[in-house]
């Protein structure tokens, strides 16, 4: 029976245990950057082109790295891959410390690209190998949900440090997380977790030729594509609008998308487990698309609500926010988009999965799941933010929302017909 406990019930397993820990440091830093950016677009006073480059500087890297890290996490010892992973991403703390211009935070978002690749791309591979074949979905799932609570306190925690203390000291304490998950991977996690496939056996342009060949991984690929645009512009645009638009501090940019993280950490893992039981996996990746898209749209109405409804005075540890109505439309804006992405994530990771294990190459199938969306992740910061410079902010949103729908019906579409001619039905 789909319970959320059965979330926390995997923690009793030291190697489940220890893959949390690397979605927790993972996500608990990417979230924290992601409002330090915000600070450095106000800091350096960039334009929406500039910004865009922020977030194409961190896809760009990882556009160029999956396809051959998936394939060396196949054939290879997945679990060095993922200490490597947590050595580099202190190494960004680092050069985050220093950074004095827009391309300063450029070469740096660079090296995030790398490191975050190799943690994500080998973190949910093992996940995939090691799960029970009931319990997938749950796994995945869960590992998923363990990742959007550390994301939640990066918001919280991270939004804090860096109204309260400033960015060295934010980015030491991300280094010690990552450091505490980099002896937990080492101490608990079976050494050579992952690697079934033979390097010498398969060739592996032609493992990813056979992947595409199949009728749902290729639609849930193009899906990707266009989805990822629509989707990146609102991660890199919303603490920013938030910021220079609104004057809404770190600390209650946190806030924001602390909301959307909750609602991911609470029913992700549940989700997950609804899939196992339903099946029809594609029908759940196209409701939370379509859902997304909605709250996608619903964030040009913080214009609207910052005039319409009065502010609030918060106090906390012998501080105070005043929050106006742009706040709250973002915060409800953004808790939408959290659902929507409980309702799709753990759908998509199982049939990637599944799809990769008909070829035992997961690595390479999870692969081809990120780099479908780096190109977009590329290009979409760019476009929308270029069409905020000639228009409005809040054009770029509604353009980002019809990304998003023109993917979704186009996935519905070739999703069914490739489930149709599964004797599954589609990932039952």
């Amino acid at each position: 029976m789909a319970r959320f406990g059965n979330s926390v019930r995997l923690l009793g397993n030291a190697e489940f245990a220890s893959l949390a820990g690397t979605a927790f440091a993972r996500s608990q830093a990417y979230s924290t950057i992601l409002i330090a950016i915000a600070l450095y677009a106000d800091l350096f006073g960039t334009t929406g082109f500039v910004e865009g480059l922020f977030g194409t500087a961190f896809a760009a890297v990882q556009l160029l790295v999956v396809l051959p890290l998936g394939r060396a996490v196949d054939t290879g010892n997945a679990k060095r891959y993922l200490l490597v992973g947590f050595l580099i991403n202190v190494g960004v703390f680092v050069g985050f410390a220093f950074v004095s211009s827009p391309v300063h935070v450029i070469l740096v978002r660079m090296a995030q690209g790398l490191g975050a690749s190799v943690l994500w791309i080998t973190g949910a591979t093992i996940i995939g190998e090691i799960s029970p074949d009931d319990e997938q979905g749950l796994w995945l799932g869960s590992y998923n949900q363990f990742a959007s609570v550390s994301s939640l306190m990066g918001d919280l925690l991270g939004g804090y440090l860096l109204y309260a203390y400033g960015f060295t000291e934010t980015y030491a304490v991300l280094s010690l997380i990552t450091l505490v998950s980099f002896l937990l991977v080492y101490r608990f996690l079976r050494d050579d977790p992952g690697g079934r496939t033979d390097a010498e056996a398969v060739d592996g342009i032609e493992t990813f030729r056979s992947l595409l060949a199949l009728p749902m991984l290729r639609s849930l690929v193009v899906f990707r594509f266009t989805f990822s645009v629509g989707k990146m512009a609102v991660i890199i645009f919303l603490p920013i609008y938030a910021r220079t638009t609104f004057g809404i501090s770190a600390f209650a940019i946190g806030w924001i998308m602390a909301g959307g993280k909750a609602t991911k950490a609470v029913t992700q893992g549940f989700v997950g487990d609804l899939t196992d039981r339903y099946g029809r996996r594609h029908a759940f990746v196209a409701i939370g698309a379509l859902l997304y898209g909605v709250g996608t749209a619903a964030i040009p109405l913080a214009t609207y609500f910052e005039g319409t409804v009065d502010p609030v005075t918060v106090s906390y540890l012998g501080d105070s926010q005043t929050l106006g109505g742009a706040f709250f439309a973002l915060f409800a804006a953004y808790s939408l988009l959290g659902i929507a992405d409980s309702i799709r994530l753990p759908a998509s990771m199982s049939l990637f999965v599944d799809e990769g294990e008909r070829h035992d190459s997961v690595a390479s199938a999870m692969s081809l799941r990120s780099i479908s969306w780096k190109v977009g992740q590329v290009v979409g910061p760019v476009i929308v933010g270029t069409t905020m410079d000639f228009t409005t902010t809040e054009t770029g949103f509604l353009l980002a929302a019809g990304f998003i729908g023109f993917a979704t019906t186009l996935f519905a579409v070739q999703a069914r017909r490739a489930a149709a001619k599964r004797p599954d039905g589609g990932g039952a």
